[in-house]
């Protein structure tokens, strides 16, 4: 019985069989003297030098395109109301200031996982600081400026734009930022072309833009609270303006002076844009109060801080040193801008 099993699994290989396993055996044995040959051909170059190039101008590339993603976007001019439409010029000028974080070369740098983006530390630092002017205005639109005093119907549009915005900058997964601010730019964007079409409400009230003012003055405060807490000796020379004195805050590490200074510049950036618009939206209002020239000399502030910085790195010199204090520089028109700002408030709560 046992033989019989053998013979039923067991079959004799045939001429045909036979002749392909040599086949089989030829081809393994082309291949490793093909291999043969290349071990040779590598053994006799020096690859060292060919690896050392190679990453020599990766290394170059990925800095070329370093310095490329960490330029910030110009100023962008603010257009005219030329439709008449109340609301137009500051939508569009927020869904402008929202569309740079994302339309920029590099696109949005701040929850970046990979070089160069991982590498950059200025400019997401910047973003950060845009974003958080995006989101008081859209803030102030949804919540106030859109609202009518006879119905208080929220506008789904301000609705999206404000939760979308609200995203975690660092988030790149459930949600990913990126498409959270594109999404919130195109809620705004909605939004004025429903003002437009008369589908969409804008209230020009002094009072919203007095509650607005008030969060920029708090910001601002902050900010230069943050640039003096860089200073060497860590000594605040620079009062917040209606207070009595500095909050206190820890040294800022030297290795964060970069990103506060890059946070504020975004802030500053963002903030010019939305003064020079609102400017245009509630210019009758202003002009009626004697506003108008503290809110241009609260932009010409702002539109200091926007000088190129010819310095390689953000400089924190003491004194009359030999290096300059560029947070200090800062810090200055910071708070000369929210002074300004501050001589807006009180104006439109005056009485006539």
């Amino acid at each position: 019985m046992r033989l019989f099993l053998i013979s039923l699994f067991y079959v004799r290989p045939g001429p045909g069989i036979q002749a392909d396993l040599a086949l089989m055996d030829g081809w393994q044995d082309k291949l490793g003297e093909r291999w043969e040959a290349v071990q040779d051909r590598w053994a006799a170059w020096d690859v060292a030098p060919l690896l050392t190039v190679s990453l020599f101008l990766f290394m170059v590339f990925l800095s070329g395109l370093g310095w490329y993603w960490s330029r910030e976007p110009d100023v962008m001019p603010i257009a005219a109301n030329e439709s008449g439409k109340r609301g137009q010029v500051l939508a569009r000028a927020l869904a402008q200031v929202s569309s740079a974080l994302h339309d920029k070369p590099g696109g949005y740098l701040r929850n970046d996982l990979f070089p160069p983006g991982l590498l950059l530390d200025n400019l997401p630092a910047w973003e950060l600081g845009v974003l958080q002017q995006v989101r008081g205005m859209t803030r102030a639109l949804h919540r106030d400026m859109s609202l009518s005093h006879a119905q208080f119907i929220e506008d789904q549009d301000l609705a999206v734009a404000e939760s979308a915005f609200n995203v975690k900058p660092e988030s790149w997964l459930f949600p990913v930022a990126e498409r959270e601010l594109v999404r919130g730019s195109e809620a705004v964007e909605s939004y004025r072309l429903r003002l437009g079409r008369g589908d969409a409400g804008f209230y020009a009230r002094e009072a919203y833009l007095h509650r607005w003012l008030v969060d920029v003055d708090a910001g601002l405060g902050l900010l230069s609270t943050r640039l003096n807490a860089a200073l060497p000796d860590h000594v605040s020379v620079l009062p917040v303006a209606g207070s009595a004195r500095v909050p206190h805050l820890a040294k800022t590490g030297w290795l964060q002076i970069d990103d506060v200074f890059y946070e504020a510049r975004g802030n500053a950036w963002a903030l010019l844009h939305l003064l020079k618009a609102v400017e245009v939206e509630f210019g009758p209002e202003l002009g009626r109060r004697q506003a108008l020239l503290s809110l241009r000399a609260a932009i010409h502030e702002l539109e200091a801080t926007q000088q190129t910085l010819w310095s390689p790195a953000v400089l924190n010199g003491s004194g009359f040193g030999l290096f300059a204090n560029h947070s200090l520089v800062m810090a200055n028109y910071l708070n000369r801008a929210q002074t300004d700002l501050a001589d807006v408030r009180r104006l439109l709560v005056e009485s006539d």
